[in-house]
């Protein structure tokens, strides 16, 4: 009892002493709970000697509980196959429940567009993230078996911002989409400077 009603006589000289001073109490390096006093304790019953009794299995320590694991990364469904402009194309989407609710209406298949009556092209966006990254893939090619002129298959990603889908091409080539009822409604702009659009129909 001395010892703990000095250790306070202590603590209120050294408050009032900083007060006269006109300066602020020290800050307490501890932050947390206040310390316990300094009081006599029980303490508990010494474990029994080896040659007395054989060890309980309740008197074992506890195992401390693994905090649990992290959630797993969401895993794209079986790629599927399917024809866009005279092409066999390979998807592979991720289970909407994992994408943010803002960005759910740009996932899907999207085709049976055309930017002029030459070229046929199509968008399938496959996942995505949080921060408005999409991973997709533009497809495209020539209208009918009778233009020589090439197609192709991108494997990319987009952006988007401001409820617009926006990717770039490696030849300067910008695109843009927004949706529109259940479709979308795309941008193509060349870095000639000529302007398209085309409305790519929801296929999936």
């Amino acid at each position: 009892m001395v010892h703990r009603f000095a250790a306070v006589l202590v603590t209120f000289s050294a408050a009032t002493a900083f007060a006269q001073q006109g300066l602020p109490p020290p800050t307490p390096l501890y932050q947390g709970s206040p310390p316990r006093s300094i009081e006599s304790e029980t303490l508990p019953p010494l474990a029994p000697s080896p040659q007395q009794t054989a060890p309980s299995a309740t008197a074992a320590p506890s195992i401390p509980t693994p905090p649990p694991a992290p959630p797993a990364p969401p895993v794209a469904g079986p790629a599927a196959e399917r024809i866009f402009c005279d092409q066999t194309v390979a998807v592979r989407f991720i289970d909407p429940v994992v994408i943010p609710p803002s960005y759910r209406q740009f996932v899907g298949m999207w085709s049976d567009a055309s930017w002029t009556p030459q070229l046929c092209a199509a968008l399938i966006v496959e996942n995505v993230q949080p921060d408005g990254t999409a991973a997709l893939v533009y497809v495209f090619g020539p209208m009918g078996s009778n233009t020589r002129r090439p197609g192709g298959v991108l494997h990319g990603t987009g952006v988007i911002r401001d409820g617009e889908l926006r990717f770039q091409n490696s030849d300067g080539s910008q695109f843009a989409f927004r949706p529109l009822y259940g479709d979308l409604d795309g941008r193509l702009t060349m870095p000639q400077g000529q302007n398209y659009q085309a409305v790519f129909k929801k296929t999936l």
